[in-house]
């Protein structure tokens, strides 16, 4: 079974990191929370509090099969912080799964890679990923073959978006 890494820091959108988390565990795979330190509470936009597995330091693109990273507030107060837009580059640049919801795929703007990708994310944060260079749609779930990168737009999606990252480690 795959091991998963979740990017997240306070102010997540609640169901965009439990939901896929708890979709992955269901099916027997393993997902980190990683955040600046382990064992570090941080809570959601909603309340849902979730104990970190890993600090930042201790992540490395080696001892994951994917990336997931939820939305909400979270990828923006990441993307200032190197250490998780380097982590989030070498995933894209790899042959390693990235899942991405509502207001996630904001970090992949620091990368300098998103011209090179096709995805989705939320309403608002459409126009910067397209003025970034990406290839936006506008659909429930978005996969980029070529990164092997799965996106979708709001928690409404989270049905279909489970469902397409469960189908994407089953290969």
């Amino acid at each position: 079974m795959a091991k998963i890494i979740a990017i997240a820091t306070d102010d997540f959108e609640d169901s965009e990191l439990i939901s896929p988390k708890e979709a992955l565990e269901n099916v027997g795979h393993t997902v980190d929370v990683v955040e600046h330190t382990a064992k570090k509470i941080i809570t959601g936009k909603h309340g849902t509090e979730v104990i970190t597995t890993k600090g930042i330091d201790d992540a490395k693109l080696a001892d994951y099969d994917a990336l997931l990273i939820p939305g909400g507030f979270s990828p923006d107060k990441l993307r200032i912080d190197e250490r998780y837009v380097n982590l989030t580059r070498a995933f894209l640049e790899s042959d390693k799964p990235v899942f991405t919801i509502c207001h996630g795929p904001q970090l992949f703007i620091q990368t300098g890679i998103t011209d090179q990708l096709t995805l989705t994310a939320y309403q608002s944060v459409q126009p910067d990923l397209k003025y970034a260079g990406a290839n936006v749609k506008d659909a429930q779930v978005v996969i980029d073959d070529e990164h092997q990168l799965i996106s979708s737009r709001t928690p409404k999606d989270l049905p279909a978006f489970n469902a397409a990252i469960i189908k994407a480690l089953a290969k």
